[in-house]
């Protein structure tokens, strides 16, 4: 599939990937509670909970920083200063690798093979028809977007930004890196769909760099967070008051017809 312009491009549609697009709670979430309480000798395993609490501070959306964050933080509850706490970042990465990718190198057997979908092809079928052209932002590394996109899905031809590509979210540079992906003139509205604080911020920073351009920021809630009716008004309010326009249950509640009524 290839979001090529079939009609007069009336918006584009960047998407992040986790939490948007695939579940995460039982895999990069898992990994990083798998990694923290490894590197906490196994005193403390954070709950999906205490993730959302770190990554609502908005600026811990690459997931091995997070990690070293949470490692810092209940070390520092021991009292114990994070200067001097002896701990490996490589090794780190390398430990929530093997959880999250799994241990066969290439071909993957950790916890992103059973990683929900959230999205069909079918969706981006419509925008495409529709004249919306689409493209991803995500803090996950190449190989592990593509696995979801392309494997998964069925994808093809992405207009795609990863980990490796530019610096991480907030900083709005990848988004404007996938926007010059797909094209289109600046009069044309962007939307950024995603389920974090940092999503939102995005936006707000690219609105601040780039002005005389529509930007809306639209938050999607990740399914473990729809679980508590608490919970998901917390985190509706959280991404609200980040910058969202609109909150949604899934990704797909994102229709044209919306696009055309919020641009």
């Amino acid at each position: 599939m290839n979001p090529a312009k079939s009609r007069e491009t009336k918006a584009i549609a960047i998407f992040d990937i986790d939490g948007v697009i695939r579940d995460v709670g039982g895999s990069y979430r898992r990994a990083i509670a798998d990694t923290v309480n490894h590197f906490t000798d196994n005193q403390y395993c954070p709950t999906l909970a205490d993730i959302d609490r770190l990554k609502s501070e908005g600026i811990w959306n690459n997931d091995w920083e997070a990690s070293r964050e949470l490692i810092y933080r209940y070390w520092e509850s021991q009292e114990r200063d994070r200067q001097a706490v002896d701990l490996d970042y490589e090794g780190l990465v390398e430990f929530f690798q093997s959880r999250y990718q799994g241990t066969a190198g290439d071909r993957f057997n950790g916890y992103i093979v059973n990683e929900p979908l959230l999205v069909s092809a079918e969706y981006f079928q419509s925008l495409t028809q529709e004249g919306v052209l689409w493209g991803f932002f995500s803090g996950a590394m190449r190989a592990e977007a593509k696995y979801a996109l392309e494997y998964r899905l069925g994808l093809s031809e992405l207009a795609l930004i990863a980990m490796e590509d530019a610096p991480g979210k907030p900083d709005p540079t990848g988004l404007f890196q996938v926007i010059e992906q797909l094209g289109g003139d600046r009069s044309i509205p962007v939307f950024y769909v995603g389920d974090t604080v940092a999503d939102m911020k995005t936006i707000a920073r690219a609105q601040a760099e780039q002005p005389e351009r529509t930007w809306i920021a639209i938050g999607v809630l990740p399914p473990h967070v729809q679980e508590s009716t608490e919970v998901q008004e917390a985190y509706t309010q959280q991404l609200y008051q980040a910058g969202a326009r609109q909150v949604l249950r899934n990704v797909e509640e994102l229709t044209v017809a919306q696009i055309d009524r919020l641009a």
